[in-house]
């Protein structure tokens, strides 16, 4: 792979199950992204729930429409699979990815 990855990119990544090719976002920690050779990510989809465990993104974010970045649905997946960079997620929609992450598992700084 000619490219780093970076946590809060958006990836094009081909699942096995549901046997369909989605873009994802990277949610692992930088300094675990440089060591391993796998990364946690993230699924992005059209089907829009309004849950609090999901961050709405868009064309703007390099996506061809409205979508939901599912944060329930975490799977740990090789870098090498991540096939087609879209794009980089600012700061604003990192927090709220953060945000949703930390309601999906119950996890915080200050737990």
């Amino acid at each position: 792979m000619d490219r780093l990855i970076r946590r809060g990119e958006i990836w094009m990544y081909e699942f096995k199950s549901p046997d369909k090719r989605r873009p994802v976002l990277v949610v692992s920690n930088q300094k675990i992204i440089d060591i391993l050779t796998y990364v946690i990510v993230a699924p992005i989809s059209s089907t829009i729930h309004g849950s609090p465990t999901e961050v709405v993104v868009g064309i703007e974010e390099g996506l061809k429409h409205t979508s939901a970045i599912n944060l329930t649905g975490l799977q740990a997946v090789e870098k090498l699979k991540l096939v087609q960079f879209i794009s980089t997620l600012d700061n604003v929609l990192m927090e709220q990815v953060c945000t949703a992450l930390s309601i999906a598992t119950g996890c915080s700084a200050e737990s």
